[in-house]
């Protein structure tokens, strides 16, 4: 898991950007995933509120292809202000995803990985 603050490297076809927020941030990330939408036309997941599959805190999904990559992160850098993002390349391989192959905007934020260890 890459947590410096440099930006991942666009060597995936296909990415999710999970933004994590809570009770305090939801109407932001609500104009945030608006404003993503308006920007970039990409798709924008549900707004969980609650924790989902791996992520352990409210997150909401975006899905995004390396087309869209080199504009997408630093904007999205940017506009996320103090929320932390997990980034990581969609291969197949949930694990890898979620650890090999994930970077962080903001601060790595711990995941429950358990879920994908049962195949492993």
């Amino acid at each position: 898991m890459n947590t410096t603050s440099a930006y991942p490297v666009n060597r995936h076809k296909v990415y999710h950007a999970h933004i994590y927020f809570d009770e305090q941030s939801v109407d932001r990330v609500t104009a945030l995933c608006a404003l993503v939408s308006q920007s970039f036309g990409l798709n924008v997941g549900r707004i969980h509120q609650k924790p989902v599959g791996p992520h352990p805190r409210w997150s909401v999904q975006i899905l995004f292809t390396h087309r869209d990559f080199d504009a997408f992160i630093p904007w999205l850098d940017i506009q996320r202000g103090d929320l932390d993002v997990l980034v990581h390349g969609v291969t197949g391989d949930d694990y890898k995803d979620h650890t090999d192959y994930a970077y962080w905007l903001g601060q790595a934020v711990p995941l429950n990985l358990s879920m994908f260890e049962s195949g492993r």
